[in-house]
């Protein structure tokens, strides 16, 4: 399994959205430049988390993006699911038939559970909590 760059990027997406506490509706230009990446393809990703229901968006002056649940309530494999598709490991052949097959799907169905358990288990309000954790730990540093 391999995360796509687009599926990173959804996840950046969703951290932005809840970094700033959905206080109000952040515009695609805003996401995009907090992550550095293109404007148009962060609408791309925007529309697809509001078609999968994770982001909200509002239109006008006032318009943007927002999580349509809690941050508390969201968490990663709901993102990688609605941009990467379900969490395989390897792909289910039911059509082999060879020496440790069956040994190897119940090996195989225990990482993608380990796996799905991690991503459950990281909801962005943590994430948001140990990005925060993390930086108020760093030493300072002084460029002159």
């Amino acid at each position: 399994m391999k995360i796509s760059k687009k599926c990173q990027y959804a996840l950046k997406a969703a951290f932005e959205l809840a970094w700033r506490k959905n206080s109000e509706p952040i515009s695609a230009q805003d996401i995009a430049k907090a992550q550095n990446v293109s404007v148009r393809f962060m609408e791309i990703i925007l529309n697809e988390l509001k078609r999968g229901g994770l982001v909200e968006s509002k239109r006008g002056n006032e318009g943007g993006y927002a999580l349509a649940k809690d941050a508390k309530q969201l968490n990663t494999r709901e993102i990688i699911e609605c941009i990467d598709g379900p969490i395989e490991v390897v792909e289910n052949n039911n059509d082999e038939i060879s020496n440790g097959n069956e040994a190897f799907k119940i090996l195989w169905k225990e990482i993608n559970n380990a796996i799905i358990k991690v991503c459950e288990n990281n909801n962005f309000a943590n994430l948001v909590k140990l990005e925060e954790t993390i930086r108020n730990n760093m030493p300072l540093t002084y460029n002159i």
